[in-house]
């Protein structure tokens, strides 16, 4: 006697329809233009920068600041570069940064390890001391800066431009390296304490290497506010040979006070390399700044 096999009918279920969201169409649209209308007012200052600095000075006062300009001119470029004497003060400010910049990373990156990574004492206390310097305005201490400085003989001179700077531009850099400093894991710098590297050792071969996109980030940074500099460059500065580019901006105060076309020449050739920087840069500046802020 054969047994007939049992067929077993399993229930297909039926599709489950997705659950219902709510459509991302008119929602993307909305914060789309909500951040149009919020770019095209955060650039128009530097759009209407550009238009006043392209047309002549008679049809600016003919036609208004805000209106499109008749006709383009360039003669604007030349006038502004040597009212601003340019060829001096850019040559200052890029030897002033060339000498500035690479000095406050190395001094900001050597005390950064210290705080990360090095058992110290009164590690906190130097680390308070340090910080303390980001709640200092820059106005507090410029009569003092400018006693001592002239106490030393360091006026008008680029190099007296040096110590003031380092002394407000080391906290900040100190708090973005040691904070990536922190992220680099204690094994590597002990397996290289094992086989005999010292802290030197250490610092130049194995913490540089590793931090190359925090140091880039800093020393850009860096060199931009050491580029941008007013009000030390003004105080300390006298000779027209050694003023800076901020501070040469002032010429055009006086001989262009009606002439708005010009200055306006004058403040794009001042800003062009640091827009350039920005632009060419920016990838490195947002990446070191956000590398530290996350667990490694």
């Amino acid at each position: 006697m054969t047994i007939a096999p049992v067929r077993v009918q399993t229930a297909v279920p039926a599709e489950v329809a997705p659950a219902s969201r709510p459509p991302k169409g008119r929602r993307g649209l909305v914060m789309t233009l909500v951040l149009a209308v919020a770019a095209i007012f955060w650039i128009s200052p530097l759009a209407l920068l550009v238009v006043t600095a392209v047309r002549p000075l008679a049809d600016f006062i003919g036609s208004g600041p805000l209106s499109w300009p008749d006709q383009f001119t360039l003669a604007n470029f030349k006038d502004a570069w040597g009212i601003g004497n340019f060829a001096t003060t850019y040559r200052n400010s890029a030897l002033l940064a060339l000498m500035k910049v690479p000095l406050g990373v190395l001094i900001s990156a050597m005390l950064g390890f210290a705080l990360a990574k090095l058992r110290m004492k009164f590690r906190r206390t130097v680390m308070f001391t340090v910080f303390l310097g980001l709640t200092i305005p820059i106005y507090i201490a410029i009569v003092p800066v400018f006693i001592m400085m002239r106490s030393a003989g360091a006026t008008d001179s680029l190099f007296g431009l040096i110590g003031p700077y380092l002394a407000f531009g080391i906290p900040f850099e100190v708090l973005v390296l040691q904070s990536f400093f922190r992220q680099i894991p204690d094994e590597i710098i002990e397996a290289a304490k094992v086989d005999g590297a010292g802290n030197w050792r250490v610092f130049f071969t194995m913490i540089l290497p590793l931090s190359l996109p925090a140091l880039v980030t800093v020393a850009i940074l860096d060199a931009v506010a050491t580029w941008n500099e007013f009000l030390f460059a003004l105080i300390l500065l006298n000779s027209d040979a050694h003023k800076t580019i901020p501070v040469g901006l002032l010429n055009f105060q006086g001989q262009f006070a009606n002439n708005n076309t010009g200055l306006a020449a004058g403040i794009l050739i001042a800003v062009v390399p640091i827009l350039i920087a920005y632009t060419l840069l920016q990838r490195w500046i947002v990446g070191g700044l956000t590398a530290g802020a996350t667990k490694g």
